[in-house]
């Protein structure tokens, strides 16, 4: 029963330490968050994930991290500078100001009758700031609104160094800054936020295949991940929608509570970053084949996810309540990859003969997992709050482990428990965890 509304999603990031509003003690920034101790596990390990299947475990696709700031001429020549905007109204009288694209109606949703709008206008979303002690236009930086920038600039530098040839790609994991008019539901749209790009390069005649791949890719990634296929679709945009760079982009979208949202978009780039940075810096920025003796400018395929929105994804999806020995459970079936723990150790009393091998068990686990320590409280409300945040596993070092040296391993989704010997338990985690 994955969640239906989002507040089950916001209650229990606040009360385990998921997600809290940024300076809650002044009040609160809107649409800004700061990850908890299990937020930034979490954050950190869709991050993982991503890198996992994107580069480590591919021959085609190598790593970057390309800096925030950026001085004009980068968007001026992505194209940014002129159509990076939104449309933007003014309401008369709330004084609020509202995405055009986003009413609904010609009433405002603050619901003040007589509510009169502006023309729309183009907001342009980038955060805009001076390096330096002296301000003017010379001192002019951006803070980057997308990672892709950094892999297009730097693609002469990555074909030199890394010794790859179309296709293949670059990616990118961090920070993007936007300046949202409407941010809102939860984490998902936020103004400060990280994005899992890849620029992948090919030759121009296989533009079109690639971009099937890279759907299906994708698409396979969130199912492999834990999150049902019936929760998830693919929808090309229309030619309306298309971005200015863009010859064909299709979101991966994820039914959220107040409907489908985007997870991801890949797009169909063309040739139009490269030959826009080779325009403006005057550096070439193609490609030599000696095995047909032609020279181009790759077309690029991009895959584009926002990890904070896909956070929300997972948690939402792996959201669940059951009954368990007559008591209701909040349980979260995250995948073990994903989840902020794979496994607790749990003794099952304080007393100082169960300590030590508790914590040599932790020990020895924790060299290869993420793993918690949880001595207080009853067993049994231990078992419960490792099901809230989605630990896969629980470890008991119980009276019994003195005698045969065996610990009790308790499964999250099925609550079924057995005995395995502490000396098994790396291989016994290896089965049942897959890494």
């Amino acid at each position: 029963m994955p969640a239906k509304d989002l507040e089950q999603i916001v209650n229990l990031a606040k009360r385990r330490g998921f997600a809290f509003q940024s300076a809650e003690i002044y009040g609160g920034f809107r649409s800004s968050y700061d990850y908890g101790p299990l937020g930034a596990l979490m954050l950190r390990n869709v991050k993982d994930a991503w890198i996992r299947a994107m580069v480590q475990t591919r021959n085609d696709v190598v790593l970057i991290d390309a800096a925030i700031l950026n001085p004009p001429q980068t968007f001026e020549a992505s194209g940014h500078l002129a159509n990076f905007s939104d449309p933007l109204v003014d309401c008369t009288v709330c004084k609020r100001r509202f995405r055009q694209d986003q009413l609904d109606t010609r009433d405002c949703p603050e619901k003040m009758k007589g509510c009169a709008f502006t023309e729309a206008r183009a907001f342009n979303l980038m955060f805009k700031t001076a390096a330096g002690p002296i301000e003017g236009a010379g001192a002019e930086v951006y803070l980057r609104p997308e990672t892709a920038q950094g892999m297009f600039v730097n693609f002469a530098n990555v074909l030199a160094t890394s010794r790859k040839k179309p296709p293949f790609g670059i990616a990118q994991v961090g920070k993007s800054f936007r300046n949202e008019i409407t941010p809102g539901n939860f984490i998902f749209r936020t103004r400060e936020f990280e994005q899992m790009e890849m620029e992948f390069f090919v030759p121009p005649a296989d533009s079109a295949k690639w971009y099937e791949y890279w759907k299906t890719e994708r698409l396979e990634w969130y199912v492999s991940h834990g999150i049902a296929r019936e929760m998830l679709r693919l929808r090309e945009h229309d030619k309306d929608e298309l971005s200015h760079y863009s010859a064909g982009t299709c979101d991966i979208e994820f039914l959220f509570p107040w409907g489908w949202g985007e997870l991801e978009g890949i797009a169909q780039r063309t040739d139009y970053d490269l030959t826009q940075h080779a325009k403006h810096s005057g550096q070439r920025l193609d490609y030599f084949d000696p095995a047909t003796n032609e020279r181009y400018v790759p077309y690029v395929v991009e895959p584009a996810a926002g990890v904070n929105r896909t956070m929300a994804a997972f948690l939402l999806a792996a959201y669940d309540e059951d009954v368990v020995n007559d008591e209701t459970r909040t349980v979260l079936r995250l995948h073990p990859r994903i989840a902020p723990y794979q496994i607790a150790v749990l003794p099952l009393s304080k007393k100082d003969t169960l300590s030590p091998v508790a914590e040599r068990v932790f020990g020895m686990l924790s060299a290869h997992y993420m793993c918690d320590f949880d001595e207080t409280q009853a067993i049994g409300r231990r078992y419960r709050r490792q099901d809230e945040i989605g630990t896969p596993c629980c470890v008991t070092v119980d009276f019994d482990t003195l005698e045969d040296g065996a610990v009790t391993v308790r499964d999250r989704d099925t609550t079924t428990q057995e005995r395995v010997p502490i000396e098994d338990l790396r291989e016994y985690f290896l089965a049942r965890l897959g890494f």
